[in-house]
């Protein structure tokens, strides 16, 4: 996939709707929103224009920087706040019980110990705290090598989660049994970017109507289970 299909404009609203829709249809007004690995605040920016104050904690000084600016233009600096730090100090940063709803999307896959990394993520939500966990699936990453000619690689991911050196990916089962562990209940799984990654960018940005047309498909298969081995990633919703 070029650098140009990466940064389409119209793939990136094919990738993040699903997950988008899942969460903004659970929030309560005045949600205290904590963002781990938020970055530059794809997702923080719009769920601070809905109302919800949200903590943004990134290891990354130039994301933050990048958040400031961007809720800054947005008119909702009041609501955003940024925090240098990942899910290894999460609790230096933020207070026991502090968190409504925290959003963990694409971090699991490379912290050192994905188990305490969800019992520090259960510490800090409220009584009845909401997780949106988005993880990489290793079932599609196997086909993704297979097709690249990586056949190696694919071989060794069918039974390793972090084959690859690029961190781990996960099997849908495999996810909810570390929620369970950490104390959560898994209350939906969602396929998330079944055919995202395969459409050219191009056909996305110039043909009228395409992105939209992907997004319906997208959502229209995200919840049913024989499309979830092919999706790129999983996208779980859990309450404590």
């Amino acid at each position: 996939m070029s650098t140009s299909e990466r940064r389409s404009p119209g793939r990136d609203r094919v990738r993040t709707g699903v997950v988008w829709d899942a969460v903004a249809a659970r929030l309560e007004p005045g949600d205290r929103v904590l963002d781990i690995g938020g970055g530059t605040g794809g997702f923080a920016v719009r769920l601070a224009e809905q109302g919800h104050a949200v903590t943004v904690v990134d290891p990354s000084p130039d994301a933050l920087a990048a958040l400031g600016r961007r809720a800054d233009e947005a008119g909702v600096a009041d609501l955003v706040t940024g925090v240098q730090g990942d899910l290894t100090d999460l609790g230096t940063h933020v207070p026991t019980g502090s968190a409504d709803v925290v959003l963990c999307h694409g971090v699991l896959e490379v912290v050192p110990d994905p188990a305490v990394a969800l019992r520090t993520i259960a510490d800090v939500l409220g009584e009845e705290g909401l997780l949106s966990l988005l993880v990489a699936q290793r079932h599609a990453a196997v086909v993704a090598r297979a097709m690249a000619g990586h056949f190696q690689q694919a071989l060794s991911l069918l039974d390793d989660p972090a084959a690859t050196g690029r961190g781990r990916r996960y099997t849908a089962d495999e996810v909810a049994a570390l929620l369970a562990d950490a104390g959560f209940t898994v209350e939906t799984t969602q396929a998330v970017r079944v055919f995202a990654d395969l459409v050219p960018g191009s056909l996305l940005d110039l043909e009228a109507g395409s992105t939209a047309a992907l997004v319906d498909l997208e959502r229209a298969v995200a919840g049913r289970p024989e499309y979830l081995p092919l999706a790129t990633q999983v996208h779980l919703l859990a309450s404590r």
